[in-house]
C-alpha cells in the first residue's frame, strides 16, 4: 500500500464527489446486521469497490456498501459489511476504513458483530455491550506503524470501550426495554470455529463471547482518538456448551430473528447521542 496520507487523500477525494457533509457517528455492521442501514433517512450509498484502496468483503451477510444518512437528525455513516483477518487481508487493510471514517469527521465509532457466547449464563439472541476485549489474533494493526507525526504508536487501551458510551448504550437499552448483557469479547483469527477445549480456555481467562473481528478496528479507533461503543449479537452458544455442531447459517438466522431489538437499541443509542455534544 502507498503512503497512508496519499491513500487517504485518494479515498476521500472520491467520497467527497458524492458526500460533502460531516457525519458524527460511524457504525460498522457485522454478519447479518446490515439491515440497520435501511433505517437511515436521506441515504446515499457508495459501493466499497468504487472507493480507492477500500477492501471488499468475501463473506455472506456483508453487502460491501458505505451508506450515509441521518437518524434523529444525527448524521451517520454506516459500513454494511466489514473485513476479516481470515479473508487474507493484512491488518492495515482491515482497519483502513476506520481511518477513512475518521477523515470524514466522525467522533464516535459503533462496532457490532455476531459472536458466540462463551458465558453459559447467556443465551442465543442476546445482545452484549462490550466492556473490554482479549486479542488472540496473533497480530496487531499498529505493528509496523511509524508515522508518529500523525498518530502515536503506543496507545493506552484501559478504556478501549468508552465508559461514557457504555452508559449511553445501557440507558438506551433501559428506555427501549431491550435486555442487554455486558462482557468481554475475545477475538480469534478464524475462519474455523473454536474447539470445545479452546472455549474452556477462553472461559478461564475471562471471555464472555468470542468472534473473528472487531478488535483490530477498536485498536485503531483508539489510536485515532475516537470514542468506541461495541455490541455483540450472540448468535450461537460456543463449541461444547450445547454439544452440537456450529455453522454460519445459524449465525445469519439468529441475526435475522434478533433484528428488531438490535435496530431498536441502535436507534435508541443514536437518539441519546443526538441530545449530547459529541
Amino acid at each position: 500500500m502507498e503512503n497512508i496520507t496519499k491513500t487517504l487523500k485518494k479515498s476521500m477525494k472520491y467520497i467527497r464527489r458524492y458526500y460533502s457533509s460531516t457525519p458524527k457517528v460511524g457504525l460498522i455492521l457485522g454478519s447479518g446486521l446490515g439491515v440497520m442501514a435501511d433505517s437511515l433517512q436521506n441515504p446515499l450509498s457508495i459501493p466499497y469497490s468504487r472507493i480507492p484502496f477500500f477492501p471488499v468483503s468475501t463473506v455472506k451477510g456483508h453487502s460491501n456498501t458505505l451508506v450515509f444518512g441521518e437518524i434523529h437528525n444525527l448524521k451517520v455513516v454506516v459500513m454494511k459489511g466489514r473485513f476479516h483477518y481470515y479473508e487474507e487481508y493484512p491488518m492495515e487493510d482491515i482497519t483502513y476504513p476506520v481511518r477513512v471514517l475518521k477523515e470524514l469527521g466522525i467522533k464516535v465509532l459503533v462496532v457490532t458483530n455476531a459472536g458466540g457466547s462463551v458465558n453459559p449464563r447467556f443465551r442465543t439472541g442476546d445482545l452484549m455491550v462490550l466492556t473490554d476485549h482479549i486479542n488472540l489474533m496473533g497480530d496487531n494493526p499498529l505493528r509496523g506503524w511509524s508515522r508518529e507525526d500523525l498518530y502515536p504508536r503506543f496507545i493506552d487501551m484501559t478504556f478501549g470501550y468508552n465508559p461514557e458510551m457504555i452508559q449511553v448504550l445501557k440507558k438506551a437499552a433501559l428506555k427501549n426495554k431491550v435486555p442487554l448483557r455486558q462482557g468481554v469479547y475475545a477475538a480469534m483469527t478464524g475462519p474455523s470455529y473454536e474447539t470445545p477445549a479452546e472455549i474452556r480456555m477462553l472461559d478461564s481467562i475471562g471471555a464472555d463471547a468470542v468472534g473473528m473481528s472487531t478488535v483490530p478496528e477498536v485498536i485503531v479507533a483508539n489510536q485515532l482518538g475516537l470514542r468506541v461503543a461495541g455490541i455483540s449479537l450472540l448468535t450461537n452458544m460456543a463449541a461444547g456448551i450445547l454439544k452440537k455442531k456450529l455453522d454460519h447459517k445459524e449465525v445469519l438466522e439468529t441475526s435475522e430473528k434478533a433484528r428488531s431489538k438490535f435496530i431498536k437499541l441502535i436507534k435508541g443509542f443514536l437518539l441519546e447521542l443526538s441530545k449530547m455534544e459529541i
